[in-house]
C-alpha cells in the first residue's frame, strides 16, 4: 500500500493506520475464506459442515464472477483439483491468480463489456446439459453483476452499458442498480441456478452489499429473487434515468410489467430446491480483523457499524465530527482511539471530475479537520478499486488541505467538481493497493492521537 506521492509528510500515525487497513485486507483474503468453509476428507467434501459425496457426482463443475474469484478458484483447485471436470469464471481485468484446470476470463467493470458477455455464454455453455448427477460449485463475489452479463434476448450489450452508467452516475445504491439488472439478465436474480438445474448447487459468495443479503449480492445468481418487474420501473423513475433508457430495455420491462414473460425465480421455485448459498467472508470479518490490530497497536478501538451508507461528502463530515468529538471530548473512547466503519457511501455526480466514493469522503473529512492535529481518517475500497480510478481510497490528516493548495490544487472546486482524485493527488493522500483480488465494501477509520503522537 503506498499513496500518490513519495513523500507524504507522515506523522506518526499513518504507519499504524496502513497496519490497521492491511491487516483488514489480509482477513478478507478470498483463499483463505474458501479453506475456511470448505475441507475435504477423502471422497468427502464439506461445506459449511455439510458433507457433499463426491462419488455421488458424475461431474463437478466451477463456475462464477466477481473480482475476487480467481483466488477462490485456486483455493477450490487445491482441495478438488482431481475432480474438477471443467470450470470458467470472469474476473475484472488484472484480477487473475494461476489455476490449472479452471479458466479464468478477464473483463470490464463496472461497465460490462463484450468479454464479460463471452465470458458470460462460456458459463452458460457449461452448464446446459447439467444433470442431477453434477455437482456445480458456484464462486461469486462484488462485480459479478458487471462481470456476468448475459443480456436477455433484444437488448444489446450497448443497452445495457448505457443505462447502468446513467444508474451509477444517479447515485442509485447498488442495491437499487441490481434490481433493474437482474430483470434485463439472463443469469441474474436465480436465474444462474435455473440454468444448472437438476444439478446440486453449491454457492461460495464474498459479500460486498452492507449487511450481506445474498440477493443483492452480484444480483443473486443462485437466490430467489423477491424484486418484481414494477419494481425495476420504480427504480429508473425515483433516480431520473427513463430518457437514458434504450427502446428494447423500454419494451423488455413492459412485457415482464404486462405478464408476458415470467418473472426472475421466486422463493419456492424448483430450480433453487439444490442449492446451498454459502458467505465465506464479508465487511463484518474484514472491520473486526482492524479492531484486533489497532488494539494490539495499543489503540483503544472500536467498531461503530458494518452498515454505513449515505452521500460520501456527508459521511467524511460525519467522521471528521466524531474525531473532534474524541479529540476534544474523549467520547466515545478516549485518546489513542480508533473508530472502525463499513458498508458503502454513493456519490450523487454533478461535476466532470475524477474520483471515487472513498476518495469524496476523504476529502470532505480533510476540509473539516483543517490545522486538527493529531488525527487521520481513512476512506478504502477494499477491492483496491475507487470508481473508475487506481486509488483504493484517501488518508489523510489536519494538513492535507494545505498541503493540496501549496501544491495548487483547490478542494472546494475539486469536491463540486467530483474531483477528489487529483486534489488528493496533488497532496500526496490518496492511498493506492492494485489489485486487492477480494471486495468485501469500503472501511473506513478514524484515528486520534495522544499529543506525543500529534
Amino acid at each position: 500500500m503506498r499513496f500518490s506521492q513519495p513523500d507524504p509528510a507522515q506523522g506518526p500515525l499513518y504507519p499504524q493506520a496502513l497496519a490497521v487497513l492491511e491487516a483488514a485486507l489480509a482477513a478478507a483474503d478470498p483463499a483463505q475464506a474458501v479453506h475456511r468453509a470448505l475441507h475435504r476428507e477423502g471422497d468427502i467434501l464439506f461445506v459449511d459442515d455439510r458433507p457433499y459425496d463426491l462419488r455421488q457426482f458424475r461431474r463437478v463443475l466451477v463456475v462464477g464472477a466477481g473480482k475476487a474469484t480467481a483466488p477462490m478458484a485456486h483455493a477450490v483447485e487445491g482441495l478438488l483439483g482431481d475432480r474438477i471436470t471443467a470450470g470458467t469464471v470472469t474476473v475484472k481485468y488484472g484480477y487473475t491468480a494461476p489455476t490449472r484446470v479452471i479458466t479464468v476470463r478477464e473483463a470490464g467493470h463496472p461497465i460490462p463489456d463484450e468479454a464479460g458477455v463471452a465470458a458470460t455464454q462460456a458459463i452458460a455453455n457449461l452448464l446446459h446439459d447439467t444433470t442431477a448427477d453434477d455437482l456445480v460449485l458456484c464462486l461469486i463475489s462484488g462485480g459479478g453483476s458487471a462481470l456476468m452479463p448475459l443480456p436477455v434476448p433484444g437488448v444489446s450489450l450497448t443497452d445495457l452499458q448505457a443505462l447502468t452508467e446513467a444508474l451509477l452516475r444517479s447515485g442509485a445504491p447498488i442495491q437499487a442498480l441490481n434490481t433493474v439488472r437482474k430483470h434485463l439478465s439472463q443469469v441474474a436474480g436465480g436465474q444462474l441456478a435455473r440454468l444448472a438445474y437438476p444439478a446440486t448447487v453449491v454457492a461460495l459468495i464474498v459479500s460486498d452489499v452492507v449487511g450481506s443479503p445474498l440477493d443483492v449480492i452480484a444480483s443473486g445468481p443462485t437466490v430467489a429473487d423477491e424484486s418484481t418487474f414494477e419494481q425495476a420501473w420504480q427504480v429508473l423513475e425515483r433516480y431520473g434515468v427513463l430518457e437514458h433508457i434504450s427502446a428494447p430495455i423500454h419494451q423488455h420491462l413492459q412485457r415482464g410489467l404486462s405478464g408476458e414473460i415470467p418473472d426472475t425465480p421466486k422463493p419456492g421455485d424448483p430450480a433453487l430446491a439444490r442449492v446451498h448459498n454459502v458467505i465465506v467472508t464479508d465487511n463484518a470479518h474484514a472491520a473486526a480483523a482492524a479492531v484486533d490490530k489497532a488494539t494490539a497497536l495499543g489503540f483503544n478501538a472500536l467498531l461503530l457499524t458494518t452498515y454505513l451508507e449515505g452521500e460520501a461528502r456527508e459521511i467524511g463530515r460525519v467522521l471528521a465530527a466524531l474525531a473532534k468529538e474524541i479529540a476534544w471530548r474523549g467520547h466515545p473512547l478516549p485518546p489513542p482511539a480508533c473508530l472502525i466503519a463499513g458498508g458503502e457511501t454513493t456519490v450523487t455526480v454533478r461535476g466532470q471530475g475524477t474520483g471515487g466514493r472513498n476518495q469524496e469522503v476523504a476529502l470532505s473529512a480533510a476540509l473539516a479537520i483543517q490545522d486538527l492535529p493529531g488525527v487521520v481518517i481513512a476512506s478504502l475500497a477494499t477491492d483496491g478499486t475507487d470508481g473508475p480510478t487506481d486509488a483504493a481510497g484517501g488518508l489523510v490528516d489536519g494538513l492535507t488541505i494545505a498541503r493540496g493548495q501549496g501544491r495548487g490544487a483547490d478542494p472546494l472546486a475539486a469536491l463540486r467538481d467530483n474531483d477528489a482524485y487529483h486534489f488528493l493527488e496533488r497532496a500526496g493522500a490518496l492511498l493506492i493497493t492494485g489489485p486487492t483480488n477480494t471486495n468485501v465494501n469500503d472501511l473506513l477509520a478514524v484515528f486520534v492521537g495522544t499529543p506525543a503522537q500529534s
